[in-house]
């Protein structure tokens, strides 16, 4: 197999592809944490992209792809590979559909919707991250996700670029079938909206975006919540029975109620702690280190876990880890 310095010379020859060593991916989390990829390339060009993937493919690696960092906890050590991030972030209109690049901030395509008066994305205000992210994990809130208003996604699976319709991407609560095929890479995405009135849509954001900066302050070093919700017809029916009225919604629990019920609230390590306000909510005061927030992320599941049986799932990714799974 070829040398990654082989590969860092493929890869300095494409077009329009910004090429570095060793950069520190602290600088691309919302955390603030994580060591360097040994290479890190971006562009705006999907060709470019594309031909990125290619030439790692080719030579056997499998780069890490990353997006805005707000999902994402970078181990210390960094990543002894290559990382690649694609920066394109057009959107366009066209009558009542969305074609958008997936390097677009998620809350630059909300504005442009509502600046148009289409309705469907307006309960996404707030939410940190990239398109692309938001369509891989079907980011959502209030009861609504971006996979309701996808009608095709362009991507690539490392050797052509393809296109999906909206049921091939199987898109489930936080689930679409990106996550159970990391190597297809989304490109972007053309979604249908409903025609609305702006000033409607737009109280109706600014009212959910005051919330979430409330929990979630924007110069907050989180990622917003650390585990998904629970779908209520799959818990244990003592878990269940358990549950106050208030603790559903739409069918799902949050699984902040769990955290708190298992004393999550307060805890601490280093500089990591949870909010005292918030279960779900971790963040990193100022000098925090991956390994104290994967301890802590470990010491919050085994709390459900000793209290309820229940083995919380993380929405975080997880970049240079060797024994994690990305989930």
């Amino acid at each position: 197999m070829p040398r990654l310095e082989e590969v860092l010379d493929r890869l300095a020859v494409i077009p329009n592809l910004q090429v570095s060593q060793n950069v520190a991916l602290s600088r691309y989390t919302r955390f603030g944490i994580g060591g360097p990829a040994a290479v890190f390339a971006e562009t705006p060009a999907w060709e470019a992209f594309v031909a990125a993937l290619e030439v790692a493919g080719a030579a056997g690696f499998t780069p890490v792809v990353i997006g805005g960092g707000t999902n994402l906890i970078v181990s210390d050590e960094g990543f002894d590979g290559i990382v690649l991030r694609f920066t394109g972030r057009r959107i366009r209109r066209r009558g009542r559909r969305i074609i958008v690049e997936a390097g677009a901030d998620l809350s630059d395509l909300v504005e442009f919707s509502i600046d148009r008066g289409l309705k469907g994305l307006e309960t996404l205000a707030g939410i940190p991250g990239t398109v692309g992210a938001a369509i891989y994990g079907n980011a959502g809130a209030y009861g609504h996700s971006i996979g309701e208003r996808v009608q095709m996604v362009r991507f690539c699976d490392g050797r052509s670029v393809r296109a999906l319709g909206k049921d091939e991407c199987e898109f489930s609560y936080r689930e679409s079938v990106f996550k159970r095929h990391k190597h297809w890479i989304i490109l972007s995405a053309d979604l249908l909206m409903e025609e609305g009135e702006s000033g409607e849509l737009r109280g109706r954001a600014k009212e959910i975006l005051r919330g979430r900066n409330r929990k979630f302050p924007a110069t907050m070093k989180c990622a917003g919540s650390i585990f998904k919700n629970l779908l209520l017809d799959q818990l244990p029916p003592a878990v269940a029975a358990e549950l106050p009225a208030e603790a559903v919604r739409e069918g799902k629990v949050a699984a902040a109620w769990f955290l708190e019920q298992a004393g999550a609230k307060g805890l601490s390590k280093g500089d990591i702690h949870v909010a005292d306000y918030h279960a779900n909510l971790v963040y990193n005061q100022g000098a925090g280190t991956a390994a104290q927030l994967c301890g802590l992320i470990e010491e919050m599941k085994a709390r459900v876990r000793a209290r309820f049986g229940l083995e919380l799932e993380e929405e975080v990714q997880y970049v240079g880890f060797e024994k994690r799974r990305i989930p």
